[in-house]
């Protein structure tokens, strides 16, 4: 049994209604895809961008305090303890890493190396310090945060900073800074400070006990209090 053709008004319709329904998909998918990039995350800031993985390229935590002034710049040189990017927590030819208390250096040599076989490297940004250079920090860091009270919580005094006696070192990776959190306490190396995830100091009973409690900043250290 044969069937005529449908009248040409009602073929019309039909074809509108399917090119609309593929106009309605299209216009869903691209607010679908502006949506999700949008909502996409933006990507976390590096120290270097340059850097090869495991070295100073670890993504920054998006709340991660700012570094204080390096003193780099200022007349002072190798000799006051100012250290190269790229400074490897090994390298004695450094008066800033030679410099350092004994048992902490042996302590961040024997850190480097096992991180070393984690793909890490520990790089140190700041160790020992002169007196002037460490005065030219917190000079900075009063011009950098606005106030002698603000740059108290970052930098020390020459006369009462643990870098200046060679007890303290600031690591320049967040891998490296993770690492250490994670693993540090075995090898005796402790964060002491909550706004300063780069810097550790020797606690000699850590291997035994764990690290301590974090002083929020450096004014409530009580050993800074002269």
């Amino acid at each position: 049994m044969s069937s005529s053709a449908p009248p040409l008004s009602r073929r019309r319709a039909v074809v509108s209604t399917v090119l609309g329904f593929v106009i309605l998909a299209c216009v869903t998918a691209g607010l679908l895809v502006a949506q999700a990039a949008a909502s996409r995350p933006a990507s976390s800031a590096t120290i270097d961008a340059g850097a090869a993985p495991g070295d100073s390229a670890a993504a920054a935590p998006a709340n991660a305090p700012a570094a204080p002034p390096s003193g780099a710049g200022d007349g002072l040189t190798h000799a006051d303890g100012v250290l190269p990017d790229g400074a490897d927590v090994g390298d004695r030819s450094l008066a800033g890493i030679a410099n350092l208390d004994p048992a902490l250096l042996s302590a961040l040599e024997a850190a480097g190396s096992a991180a070393a076989g984690d793909g890490i490297r520990i790089l140190v940004t700041s160790g020992w310090r002169s007196p002037a250079l460490q005065k030219q920090l917190l000079r900075d860091a009063v011009a950098q945060y606005g106030s002698e009270a603000e740059a108290a919580r970052w930098v020390a005094s020459a006369e009462t900073s643990l870098h200046v006696a060679g007890d303290a070192v600031d690591i320049g990776s967040y891998d490296a800074m993770d690492w250490l959190a994670e693993h540090g306490a075995a090898y005796g190396l402790c964060r002491v400070y909550d706004n300063e995830p780069w810097h550790f100091e020797l606690v000699a009973s850590a291997p035994d006990d764990g690290c301590p409690g974090l002083y929020a900043d450096p004014t409530r250290d009580p050993r800074l209090q002269r």
